[in-house]
């Protein structure tokens, strides 16, 4: 898979870029976002284009332990040792409540609506002395008919600066989303970008539901990646695989409780944070140190209802342009019934 690093040395005298050359790079960029295998080490994090797609809350992030969770105990696949008891118990809580709660019904002439905010680490070299990051953000929409070889619409907001930190920082922000542009797709079954389905070519229905079954396929899916999963371990990718599947936001019910399950029989999971909030909805941290790679995957849950908050990715030990316990990449994930979706990119301006 192509990767693209965030350290990117960004000068002044870059020359203005096509329209068809942003939406090239854009569509390469959200490719390399919804590929099960798309997240970076700290020595191969992915590259940063100018008006690039930023899908993703930045903060930093503290790890604490859960108290009064009722400690259970997973056995991995073939045997070993599984998640913490504790993030266990969690998961199994959350998968529980999940099958309490019906997905909601799209009905005939209505859409999902799976709306996504988040934030992302921009950084680089303005010059050969300076080194300067910030935190950009955008709001996308995805429209999913009631049949879903129907037309899917998907709003893309043009992505903006969050956060800058001085002079420097505020150049690089409107370097990086000075010309960022609003997109609108339309495209039947799903497929918004060439060849391939925005849930990245997963067929729902052929994922088995049992925890340790459905482990060894997602084993099986990213150890096929390109040949394995680029910088992490067999458990690492696939916990960034849960992630990435759930982020989508149209996993029905028995999966989304499969999945849970499925975490909680990977060794090295834990609970990282007993409050950790994506905007504006707190929950539960479940995540995983991918101690080689520098970076800690998690995903946040409501165990009381199973509900999918986000996820988030977190530079544990930083480096020379990112402090230590950067999330580096998360996303927010919410989903409501509408009744009918746009047609351009105007609900942006809504915002």
């Amino acid at each position: 898979m192509d990767e693209i690093s965030f350290l990117r040395r960004v000068r002044t005298d870059i020359p203005d870029r096509s329209p068809e050359a942003v939406t090239a790079g854009r569509a390469a960029l959200f490719q390399v976002i919804n590929d099960a295998d798309r997240r970076p080490t700290a020595s191969q994090r992915p590259q940063v284009s100018l008006g690039g797609r930023w899908v993703t809350v930045s903060a930093v992030a503290g790890v604490a332990a859960v108290v009064g969770v009722v400690a259970v105990s997973v056995v991995g696949v073939g045997g070993g040792e599984g998640a913490d008891p504790a993030a266990a118990s969690v998961l199994e809580d959350a998968a529980s409540a999940t099958l309490r709660f019906d997905d909601p019904v799209v009905g005939e002439g209505q859409y999902l609506l799976v709306e996504s905010d988040g934030v992302s680490v921009g950084a680089g070299y303005l010059s050969q002395e300076v080194t300067a990051y910030f935190l950009g953000g955008v709001h996308s929409e995805l429209y999913v008919p009631a049949d879903m070889q129907e037309d899917w619409i998907w709003v893309q907001c043009a992505a903006v600066p969050v956060e800058t930190f001085g002079d420097e920082s505020e150049q690089l922000a409107d370097i990086m989303t000075g010309d960022d542009v609003d997109m609108f797709r339309r495209a039947p079954g799903g497929e918004l970008y060439e060849d391939a389905n925005i849930i990245g070519n997963v067929d729902y229905a052929t994922l088995p539901r049992d925890p340790d079954a459905l482990l060894e396929r997602i084993y099986e899916l990213t150890t096929a990646l390109e040949g394995g999963p680029a910088g992490k371990s067999r458990d690492g990718a696939a916990l960034t695989f849960i992630a990435d599947t759930l982020r989508v936001g149209t996993v029905p019910a028995d999966l989304r409780a499969a999945l849970y399950r499925a975490a909680a029989r990977i060794p090295g999971v834990t609970i990282t944070a007993d409050q950790a909030t994506l905007n504006g909805t707190t929950g539960i941290a479940i995540g995983r140190l991918e101690a080689e790679g520098n970076l800690q995957q998690d995903i946040i849950l409501d165990s009381d209802t199973g509900q999918f908050i986000g996820e988030r990715q977190i530079a544990i030990d930083g480096d020379d342009i990112l402090p230590p316990g950067t999330t580096t990449a998360s996303t927010a994930v919410t989903t409501r019934i509408v009744d009918a979706a746009p047609d351009d990119s105007s609900t942006c301006n809504s915002e």
